[in-house]
């Protein structure tokens, strides 16, 4: 863990890898909510870093950091956003053949996966997913799609994602869901936020054709 000065007020702590800075998310959080963190405007999750914005006294707290036990994440029990998809995107054979299953079984894999939302970006409501193990990590698609339909359940990498709405992208298409995502009118707008459990439910056994 390495605390870095950004301005006057603000850390970006950095960690080894994504379930570090996600432990690290989870317990400035409970800290916060007992009232045993110091004042933070914000707490903002990334791949590999945790930045804390509007300290009083960063440097006080970088260093009573390095005395903290952080529980693990699979320490942690929280209850499951469940999610409904239907295995039916256009990448589906492509991420089977890389995955050397077939459809069927990507849907069987993916949703018997649980999944945590390890940061939040590139439009309101999206949600970066960890939880597949590492072999199943795929790469983006060579020549990115102009626009991907609102919903589209997709693969990059590690991560496992839900568009929020029609947008360029380049993830592996593998299923819908009609979840809403992102909603002003709603508090709070974001169905998901950092830190959050979330598993996808099949809505029917079958590969929609």
């Amino acid at each position: 863990m390495r605390a870095l000065a950004v301005g006057d007020r603000a850390l970006l702590v950095e960690l080894a890898d994504g379930d570090e800075a996600g432990a690290l998310h989870a317990e400035l959080l409970r800290r916060r909510a007992e009232g045993t963190l110091p004042a933070v405007r914000e707490i903002v999750p990334a791949a590999r870093t945790v930045l804390l914005d509007g300290l009083d006294d960063p440097g006080t707290f970088a260093r009573e950091l390095t005395a903290w036990e952080i529980p693990a994440l699979h320490a942690r029990v929280e209850d499951a956003i469940e999610v409904p998809v239907r295995y039916d995107g256009p990448d589906l054979a492509a991420v089977a053949a890389l995955w050397q299953v077939t459809e069927e079984e990507v849907a069987q894999i993916h949703s018997a996966a649980e999944f945590r939302v390890a940061f939040c970006g590139f439009a309101p409501g999206f949600g970066y997913l960890t939880g597949l193990p590492q072999r199943y990590a795929v790469p983006r698609r060579v020549t990115p799609r102009s626009s991907v339909p609102a919903g589209s359940l997709a693969l990059a990498g590690p991560y496992t994602g839900v568009y929020p709405r029609s947008s360029p992208g380049g993830w592996q298409l593998i299923g819908t869901s009609d979840a809403v995502l992102w909603d002003a009118a709603r508090q709070p707008a974001a169905l998901l936020s950092p830190g959050t459990r979330v598993r996808f439910v099949p809505e029917h056994a079958g590969i929609r054709r």
